[in-house]
């Protein structure tokens, strides 16, 4: 499903406009995204979690060349929990 079919959903089954529920559908989405940003999680009960977790620095040897190491550096990834409903429907 892409952002765009989504969108067409809301408003059908909400009885939207196209434009309100592409509002209603961004507003979601960045508001995910800044919660998550700010390192916070986001609980969607019934479907699941959005967390951040940090990576630390990793040494890497491509193939086992010693010569040829290299540092991944530290980062930030967004992980998901799946929800018992949803792994219930999905599995």
């Amino acid at each position: 499903m892409t952002k765009s079919q989504l969108i067409t959903i809301v408003a059908k089954k909400a009885h939207l406009t196209k434009r309100a529920s592409e509002e209603a559908v961004e507003t979601i989405f960045s508001e995910i995204s800044r919660t998550l940003k700010k390192g916070d999680k986001v609980v969607l009960s019934g479907f699941g979690t959005f967390y951040v977790s940090k990576v630390n620095d990793k040494h890497v040897e491509p193939f086992g060349k010693k010569e040829k190491r290299m540092v991944v550096k530290g980062h930030r990834v967004v992980n998901f929990r799946v929800g018992k409903p949803l792994k219930r429907n999905v599995w």
